[in-house]
């Protein structure tokens, strides 16, 4: 991987923000591989002292609740510490269906931490408990829960949406999905009311974050001077990475970059950084 390497106690004693990681599609149990990436993401961001993590979804690779387990044993620090919030995916509701064990409640809630005011969305629905139907669901009532808790942002935080499933089209990554696109089956596309919500937050929320597609992508949405900016996390375990935003006041102090962990036989784990716009697969304006 190239990137400059980060002198951790130095980013520490300069940064005048937060940081706010994003994560995705960890997958935990799919592989010994993905368990050991994991392992030494949250190891990187304890020692970067990440203010708060995000991780939008596919938590678990087969929605076992030992897949659970396993990511709330490797990132236990940070949950100890309430340093984390997570939606569930398609592939957390499979098996076990672990969605009420991520998201228990309402299918849109806020969580404040950190500078943060986050809107958590459960994109998914009973459908996802087929491996072949992936597709996210969005009802007309999670836009009106949408828009009551984006009314409470509470002044000087940065509101963010985060979900699991992708709101604009996203072009298709294998042979399956391109099959799905081409008969015309939902199981690839986009939230069927993903241009709705991005109406209605227009102006309230400028920051969109999800998972499901395993390239990491970033859209930029403009409209006179409103701005949204949406970025899909990609399978954090896959990339051995994670989007790092950092935010003061209310609003992104600069474009994200891009945290790498790799271990290193003799010295541990160790971390790069890049700008994110360079490791991103696509970058574009909509």
């Amino acid at each position: 991987m190239k990137g400059k390497l980060v002198s951790i106690p130095d980013l520490r004693r300069v940064r005048r923000t937060k940081m706010l990681a994003h994560l995705s599609d960890l997958h935990m149990g799919r592989s010994a591989e993905d368990g050991a990436q994991a392992d030494q993401l949250a190891r990187a961001l304890v020692e970067l002292g990440v203010d708060h993590v995000l991780v939008t979804g596919d938590v678990t690779h087969k929605g076992r609740t030992r897949e659970w387990s396993l990511f709330e044993q490797t990132f236990s620090e940070l949950i100890a510490d309430g340093r984390v919030t997570v939606v569930p995916g398609n592939h957390d509701r499979l098996g076990d269906d672990l969605g009420d064990t991520i998201m228990p409640g309402a299918r849109v809630q806020s969580v404040v931490a950190a500078g943060l005011h986050v809107i958590r969305v459960n994109s998914t629905g009973d459908h996802n408990r087929s491996w072949i139907a992936g597709h996210g669901l969005l009802l007309a009532d999670d836009l009106e829960a949408i828009d009551a808790a984006l009314d409470e942002t509470p002044r000087d935080h940065l509101a963010v949406i985060a979900l699991h499933h992708h709101v604009v089209s996203l072009p298709e990554e294998h042979a399956a999905e391109r099959l799905s696109l081409f008969l015309g089956w939902p199981f690839t596309a986009e939230l069927e009311r993903g241009r709705e919500l991005l109406d209605r937050i227009r102006g309230r929320c400028g920051l969109v974050l999800h998972g499901h597609r395993h390239i990491p992508r970033g859209v930029l949405l403009q409209e006179g001077t409103h701005t949204i900016r949406i970025f899909n996390a990609g399978s954090s375990t896959l990339l051995g990475g994670a989007r790092i935003f950092e935010h003061t006041g209310g609003v992104l102090v600069s474009s994200p970059w891009w945290l790498e962990a790799s271990a290193t036989e003799g010295r541990g784990v160790t971390w790069a950084a890049t700008p994110a716009v360079s490791h991103d697969r696509e970058w574009r304006v909509a």
